[in-house]
């Protein structure tokens, strides 16, 4: 029984390690994404170009005509790849 649980918590304790490790690793990444993303938005903003919005967003406006903002919000997700945070605010300023 005592090796099964010392098992166990080595097992933990990896995964727990390579989960922090792996964190470490994305975090930078996730901000450095952020930062050229703003970069982008500025030159286009600069150059007067203006992404061409997806057709399904209209089916996400007449989702919200009928009050059906759950459905809103997973069109929503699946069009842009948004997490559902992001995506629920997306669709509640369209609201607006």
């Amino acid at each position: 029984m005592d090796t099964t649980f010392t098992a166990l918590a080595v097992l933990v304790l990896a995964v727990a390690v390579l989960a922090s490790s792996l964190d470490r690793r994305t975090k930078p990444l996730e901000r450095r994404m952020a930062r050229l993303e703003q970069k982008v938005d500025l030159l286009m903003a600069h150059l007067g170009v203006e992404e061409p919005e997806d057709p399904r967003m209209a089916e996400i406006d007449a989702l919200l005509a009928e009050k059906k903002t759950v459905a809103a919000i997973k069109v929503y997700r699946e069009v842009t790849g948004a997490g559902l945070v992001e995506a629920k605010e997306a669709v509640e300023r369209r609201m607006r």
